[in-house]
């Protein structure tokens, strides 16, 4: 007697698009421990794009609402137009759009979903693009510190913010443009997704924010109600026996082959963090990304003969311009290997940032990424007036006549300052240089658009900083393209370091190991990450990996 083959249920794709999904380092083993039970972000931009050719998928809804950060919306924003346009249905929900705030990027988001739901105690925060800077030199005279910095050039606001009490014509000329790109994207979003004239949309925001019943009326929700009530609509659509599933748990299908072991494919290098010298790391500031470890991956996927293109993506301010020049020069060191380098740039890639893209065949943006940013500033921070006023005392010797020219404890004398002016003037001179040669463009071109001037990625398509926007699966479809690569030819790390294979030590800097940040997470650290009390560590015996 046959057997009748087993029916897979109907799946209704579900997100939670109310914080942004992680997208944690595959490398950093206490980022991947702190990343369990939460929806991861690759996986998620994956099923979006891809899961709507899935017969079994019926449809996606997602709940929305909070605060996201602008770029990494507008990815998401994309992958929800992509698995729309198939014609199955997605629905957003919230319980509200910024509860007595501004939730103008929660709202975007949700409007390229089919239909938007709003619980009818919530409300509509639509109030348009507001950016606040705050100023620390009031405070730093209060306490008796006096910031002694170069700025290269008058846009360099990262200083002025340090230096000055209020903002300067270009600082505020800066930001009002910032703010207004920003502000002209989510318009036109909101627009095309709501099919409301633009005029209409910024009118509407001029005026909210809205009560629930106010933001249907306007036609800017589509119905009001519960979770419940949001669900059975939808499954009474799509069928009642359609099985829930997160949309980063959804894998595609695949037949049954076997590839060669080693095959022809893009390289992807992560640089996400302040930009240091070093290996990568964990600072008190946050994730810093080591010029050696970038530097190593880009040396491997050089080297690699299987490596036919490399996808750089790029989330960083900057920070060392040495650091920053190390990794540029490998950048090039790949592309004089024949092999095509795509930069994809995340929420941010300006300064440092930008100074390692800038040699790429491709610059990808999205709509809100900052970027450019090119000049520089430096200095230090006097503290000797605050050392006095607490009854500190400093001695010193020296030999050498400028052996004390950075501390902290006193001035720079007139000599030293032009000494700090010339060496400024020649680092900023060397990143437009290397920004111009890159873009293959005029020295003077690119000058009248540095100056530290921080641009929107919607702007710098405009200004030839950046080629094109999209986002790290447009970046990754180029690469393939320019390569030669068929359209499913796989991505894979640069350099992928095993956990134990960490332990033990590399033979020379050619060692993927030796790119790895080989420092174990601390006991307290993995009781943090894991939600257990700090205590828990206290009770376990301390371990040292030499």
């Amino acid at each position: 007697m046959p057997v009748s083959p087993v029916r897979r249920p109907p799946l209704l794709l579900e997100l939670d698009l109310t914080e942004l999904p992680v997208a944690p380092d595959p490398d950093d083993p206490l980022g991947r421990l702190r990343a369990r039970g939460r929806h991861q972000l690759r996986p998620t931009l994956r099923a979006l794009h891809e899961a709507a050719a899935d017969r079994h998928v019926v449809g996606l809804i997602a709940k929305v609402g909070g605060s996201l950060p602008w770029a990494a919306m507008q990815e998401l924003r994309v992958g929800v137009r992509a698995f729309a346009a198939s014609g199955k249905p997605t629905r957003a929900w919230a319980e509200t759009f910024g509860e007595g705030s501004n939730d103008m990027a929660g709202y975007v988001l949700a409007s390229a979903f089919d239909e938007i739901w709003l619980q009818p105690s919530g409300g509509l925060g639509l109030l348009g693009v507001g950016i606040e800077t705050t100023f620390l030199r009031g405070a730093l005279d209060r306490l008796g510190i006096e910031p002694q910095l170069e700025q290269r050039y008058e846009y360099k606001n990262a200083a002025d913010r340090i230096m000055r009490t209020e903002f300067t014509e270009a600082h505020r000329t800066a930001l009002d443009r910032l703010a207004e790109s920003i502000f002209e994207e989510a318009v036109a979003a909101i627009a095309d997704g709501r099919r409301i004239d633009p005029a209409r949309v910024r009118e509407l925001a001029d005026t909210g924010p809205r009560t629930a019943a106010e933001a249907r009326d306007a036609g800017l929700v589509d119905s009001l109600g519960y979770r419940d009530e949001v669900y059975a609509a939808l499954r009474a659509r799509v069928g009642p026996d359609a099985e829930l599933l997160f949309a980063d748990r959804w894998r595609p299908r695949r037949r049954l082959h076997f590839p060669e072991r080693r095959t022809s494919h893009v390289a992807l290098v992560e640089v996400r963090g302040a930009i240091v010298s070093g290996h990568t790391r964990r600072g008190p500031m946050g994730r810093q990304v080591g010029s050696d470890s970038v530097g190593a991956a880009l040396r491997a996927a050089t080297d690699d003969d299987h490596v036919r293109a490399v996808v750089m993506h790029v989330d960083s301010p900057g920070g060392s311009a040495v650091a920053s020049d190390t990794i540029w020069r490998e950048v090039c060191r790949v592309r004089e290997a024949g092999k095509p380098v795509v930069v994809s740039m995340g929420a941010v890639a300006a300064s440092g940032g930008y100074y390692i893209a800038c040699p790429a065949d491709v610059i990808l943006a999205l709509p809100s990424t900052l970027t450019g940013s090119i000049g520089v500033f430096g200095g230090k921070l006097v503290v000797r007036e605050l050392l006095e006023r607490v009854g500190l005392n400093t001695g010193a010797v020296a030999h050498g006549a400028r052996s004390l020219m950075f501390s902290s404890r006193r001035p720079f004398t007139a000599d030293e300052r032009d000494r700090l002016a010339a060496t400024i003037d020649n680092i900023y001179a060397d990143f437009v240089a290397k920004v111009a040669r890159g873009r293959a463009r005029p020295i003077p071109e690119i000058e009248s658009v540095a100056r530290g001037r921080v641009w929107t990625g919607a702007d710098a398509v405009g200004v030839g900083l950046v080629d094109e926007l999209g986002g790290l699966r447009d970046a990754v479809r180029i690469a393939r393209s320019r390569a030669g690569l068929p359209a499913d030819a796989p991505v894979r790390p640069a350099v992928h370091v095993r956990a134990l294979a960490r332990l033990r030590r590399p033979k020379n800097t050619e060692d993927p190991r030796a790119m790895a940040h080989v420092a174990l997470p601390g006991l307290a650290d993995v009781a943090a990450a894991l939600g257990l009390p700090a205590t828990w560590a206290l009770r376990m015996p301390s371990i040292t990996v030499r």
